[in-house]
Formats: structure tokens, C-alpha cells, sequence
């Protein structure tokens, strides 16, 4: 295939924009910038709303399916199997290549279309589904859904993966065919530009009040009780330190309740989600389950000073005292270590936020599609050729 020319695309995927959540911001990103280069895409996904038309143009196709709302996460869907649907489409307008975001029944739905017909397929892996069990009381899970996750991924030509830290675990659990495409941050929207005076004292806080920010799912899975003791030990060394939540979830009741002198933001999109990133001071994220981390790169490009752990986007991106803190991997002595440095190094903390953006600046997302791009013509050119 001749490397200047355009693919035609499926990608299919459970979640995707107005949906707020990493894997549904990156998507949107990557068929932004695909259709900015030329190609064509037709997206399948659930309908998110009744009655939603699917945009119909010369370079982006939607195919709209059923889907039903996940459970605890009124607000997502997973696609119900489509198979049938699929392999009508497909017949149709043949793609040049099935790319399978999610592993959900849509997903297997897709790939299953795609073999009947003897379209190439590759996957992308975003979420550490097989890590989530555990922190709902089913540990027992863990090794069937790994089991499922491999067997789903490992019959692509390739699985793409958003860093290092990642392939080198999924290629120890025995997924295979393993390519790494980062995740790029809109520095443009995320900057510490988008500070404002006026939002802080909407907090109740100073210029001079260090503000300690949480953005992310409110869920079991990201550890959000080593958020709020950690906000609390660095409270004790700083009395007016204020910690404040963006974001929604199952957990944010019960957080909510504890926590009468915590500022609870609820969900932000867009300006304000980025001016409430610029208008913290340092970012603590303490989740273990991540396979990336969009959130910390958000966090960086606004300009904070984060505390995180070695892993995912951390591992890639974070230096340790030189754009941000990092604590061995789940260990919580540790973060709540670096935290309390965070605390008493207010100046510290600045000059590590400017060194961050710095980093995120690096990072936008035209290099991340020119890498999916070379990743897809790469298994193009390992696929059998059609019957």
C-alpha cells in the first residue's frame, strides 16, 4: 500500500465523546486527527441518547447500536453483540482495516465480523479491566477476565498499548504482538493560563492557599481513600491546605459526607475542567490500576505539581524532583511521603509545575496519529492477503 495514501478505518468502540473518561477523550482525539490527515473512518458505537441520529459525511460514517448502561456507571454503555449488523455493513463498504478500541460484547462482535470476512483487524488496550476485581470485593475474577482480555487481543495483528511501563506487563501475563502509541494532552486547553482568581475564591482560598486537586473518576479503583488521608497529613503540616475533587461517581456520597471542609466540584468538561486543573497547585492521583494516565498529563500541561506513582504516564513522563514527585508503586508510606514534601516546598512545587508544562508541551497529538498511522500500515502489510 502506498504510504501517502488514505485508509479506511472502522474503529469501534463502547465509549466515546460527550462521554467523560480517558478512553472516550482519546478516541475522539485520534478520529479528529485521522480525519485531519485524509482518512475515512466509520465509527461504530452505542447510541448515548434516544432518538440520536448518526453523523453521516464524506469522511466520517456512524453506525449506532443498542447498548445498555453499565452497572455503577449510569452514564457509560457497553454495546450489545452486533455481529450480524456488522457483517451487513461491512459487506457493503469494505474497510481497509477493523480497529477494535474496546473489549466489550461490541468489540468481540466486531472482530468476529471482521475474521468472517477476512478483514485485518488490530486492538487497542485501555483499561486494566483484569486489576478492577479486586477493589469490588471479587478478586477471584482477576484470572478469567486476564484470560478473556488475552484471548480477545492476541487474535489481532497487533495490539496497541499507551506506554513501555504497560507493554512489559501485559507481555509477562502472555499478550503478544505488542505496539506502544502514547497518548498526547491538549496544551492548548490544559495551561496554567487558565488560572483564575475568581474560581479559587469560589474555594474559599488565597493566593497564598495551597490547593491540593483530585481529577478523575470517583470509584473503588482509584484508591481514593489514600487521596483523602494523604490531603489529611498534609494538612496537619499546612492547616490551610484544601483539597478539591473534580469529578463524579459511585464513591462521591460517601466521600462527600466525610468530607465538610473538602471542596466537591462535581463533573467538568472543557474551559472549566481546565480551569480548575490550572487553578490547583499540586495534583495527587494515587490509583494503581491505570494502563496510562490522561489525567496527569492534563494535570502537567496546566502547570501543577504532581504526586504520583511510578507507573503508566508517570513512568514515561514524571523525572523525579525535576517535573514532579513520584512514589514507589503502591506504596502508600511513600506517596503520603512525597505529599508532605509537597506541603512544606510550596516554591518547589512551582518550579516543578513549570518544568511539567514544559514536558506536556512535548506532547501533542499529532505525533501520537502519525504513530497510530505507522503502527496500522505496518499490520496492513503483515496481513494475509484476501481471498
Amino acid at each position: 500500500m502506498n504510504a501517502a495514501a488514505s485508509l479506511h478505518l472502522a474503529l469501534v468502540t463502547e465509549t466515546f465523546p460527550p462521554e467523560v473518561n480517558g478512553v472516550a477523550m482519546t478516541v475522539g482525539r485520534m478520529v479528529d486527527g485521522l480525519l485531519r490527515r485524509g482518512h475515512r473512518i466509520d465509527l461504530v458505537r452505542p447510541r448515548q441518547q434516544p432518538g440520536e441520529p448518526p453523523r453521516e459525511d464524506a469522511s466520517l460514517r456512524e453506525m449506532l447500536v443498542r447498548g445498555l448502561a453499565l452497572p455503577r456507571y449510569p452514564d457509560l454503555k457497553f454495546g450489545l453483540p452486533s455481529v450480524g449488523a456488522l457483517l451487513r455493513r461491512w459487506r457493503h463498504t469494505r474497510p481497509d482495516l477493523v480497529v477494535a478500541v474496546t473489549e466489550g460484547p461490541l468489540g468481540w462482535s466486531a472482530l468476529r465480523a471482521a475474521r468472517k470476512l477476512g478483514i485485518p483487524t488490530i486492538s487497542e488496550f485501555h483499561t486494566n479491566f483484569h486489576s478492577y476485581s479486586a477493589h469490588y470485593g471479587m478478586g477471584w475474577l482477576e484470572r478469567p477476565v486476564r484470560g478473556y482480555l488475552r484471548k480477545f487481543h492476541n487474535q489481532n495483528l497487533a495490539t496497541l498499548v499507551p506506554s513501555e511501563d504497560i507493554r512489559s506487563r501485559l507481555a509477562g501475563q502472555g499478550f503478544d504482538k505488542l505496539e506502544v502509541v502514547a497518548r498526547g494532552v491538549d496544551t492548548e486547553l490544559f495551561s496554567p493560563s487558565k488560572r483564575s482568581r475568581e474560581l479559587r475564591a469560589s474555594w474559599g482560598v488565597t493566593d497564598s492557599t495551597q490547593v491540593v486537586a483530585y481529577v478523575g473518576r470517583m470509584a473503588a479503583e482509584k484508591n481514593l481513600p489514600l487521596v483523602l488521608s494523604t490531603f489529611r497529613r498534609m494538612q496537619a503540616l499546612r492547616p490551610d491546605t484544601k483539597l478539591v475533587w473534580v469529578g463524579d461517581g459511585p464513591e462521591r456520597a460517601e466521600l462527600e459526607a466525610a468530607g465538610r471542609d473538602q471542596v466537591f466540584a462535581g463533573m467538568r468538561r472543557g474551559e472549566e475542567l481546565a480551569a480548575h486543573y490550572a487553578s490547583a497547585d499540586v495534583f495527587l492521583f494515587p490509583s494503581v490500576t491505570e494502563t496510562y494516565g490522561n489525567v496527569t498529563m492534563e494535570a502537567m500541561a496546566s502547570g501543577l505539581g504532581v504526586v504520583v506513582y511510578d507507573y503508566a504516564a508517570a513512568k514515561a513522563h514524571v523525572r523525579h524532583q525535576e517535573n514532579g514527585l513520584k512514589a514507589t508503586f503502591n506504596d502508600e508510606a511513600d506517596f503520603v511521603q512525597q505529599a508532605s514534601y509537597a506541603a512544606g516546598n510550596p516554591e518547589q512545587m512551582k518550579r516543578l509545575g513549570g518544568a511539567a508544562r514544559l514536558t506536556a508541551e512535548q506532547h501533542g497529538w499529532d505525533s501520537i496519529v502519525h504513530r497510530f498511522e505507522e503502527v496500522a500500515r505496518a499490520a496492513l502489510a503483515r496481513a494475509p492477503a484476501a481471498d
